[in-house]
């Protein structure tokens, strides 16, 4: 019989009250030889209760082993730290083609030479999904305490440069491995060792292909004059890197005079030659 919920709770029937000893016959007849006030044994999987009068003790039931969560966050997986290493071959019959391989290409020029220009409308303007990393952008990553070159080479400025490099290979690295080209620029000296092509190579790795863009001083100086801020020299400055950049020639690497060359112009250029670097890497 059902009762309404808030009505009265039925009256007491004999045999039903809470001292009254559970019966397993009450409930479930045809079962001789179970005493009265027995309990009934336990489920499968489930402790038995301890007798009456012990101590009672909480046993958590087991736990199903479940297998681990998937990943459902949607963030690339880190891959492990291995150096770039150098273009596959071109197909058999077919010439290299840059604009639809995976690279890592390091942009080499003097300030006011058009690489971080001539860089991010190259990384912009591929088939394949290309990263563009400047190291100058990643040396003022640091705003407290930046050690500017212009104000002196020394050991700090020199200690946040090799900082910078090296946080550009691991950024380099990863691209790579996930399958993103990138192209990184930089001032690198040929007559300096702390900012020469070893450390770019020790970082990225042996497929790194570095291209040296060099045009005439006077377009360079003209190029500074636009800039401002920390990023614009003295000309006395630009004219001393200029000169030291010279030292390129000769050295093997390939070098682009884009004096006359509008960025696009300095691209496509940049795709041939990196098409000879693929045929035929260059010893450095």
């Amino acid at each position: 019989m059902q009762h309404a919920v808030g009505a009265p709770l039925p009256p007491h029937q004999p045999g039903q009250g809470p001292g009254t000893a559970w019966s397993p016959t009450a409930h479930h007849p045809g079962q001789p030889g179970v005493p009265q006030g027995t309990p009934p044994p336990p489920a499968p999987g489930f402790a038995a209760p301890p007798p009456p009068g012990a101590p009672h003790t909480h046993v958590p039931p087991p736990q199903p082993h479940l297998p681990p969560a998937p990943d459902v966050t949607g963030q690339v997986r880190m891959p492990p730290e291995v150096p770039a290493g150098r273009p596959g071959p071109a197909p058999a019959g077919g010439a290299p083609a840059p604009s639809i391989t995976t690279l890592a290409v390091l942009l080499i020029g003097p300030a006011g030479a058009g690489k971080t220009s001539v860089a991010q409308y190259w990384a912009g303007h591929r088939r394949v999904p290309t990263a563009h990393i400047s190291l100058d952008d990643v040396r003022e990553w640091v705003r407290s305490g930046f050690a500017d070159p212009q104000s002196g080479w020394n050991d700090n400025s020199e200690a946040q440069y090799r900082l910078a490099r090296r946080t550009c290979g691991f950024a380099a690295r990863n691209f790579l491995a996930n399958g993103i080209s990138c192209i990184l620029d930089d001032a690198v000296f040929p007559d300096r060792p702390a900012v020469g092509l070893g450390g770019w190579k020790r970082h990225v790795g042996p497929g790194l292909l570095p291209v040296v863009l060099l045009p005439g001083l006077e377009i360079v100086l003209e190029r500074n004059a636009q800039r401002s801020g920390n990023r614009r020299l003295t000309d006395e400055e630009v004219a001393r890197i200029h000169g030291r950049m010279a030292g390129w020639y000769g050295s093997g690497l390939p070098i682009i005079d884009n004096s006359q060359l509008d960025v696009e112009g300095t691209a496509r250029v940049l795709d041939e030659v990196l098409a000879r670097s693929i045929a035929s890497p260059p010893q450095w």
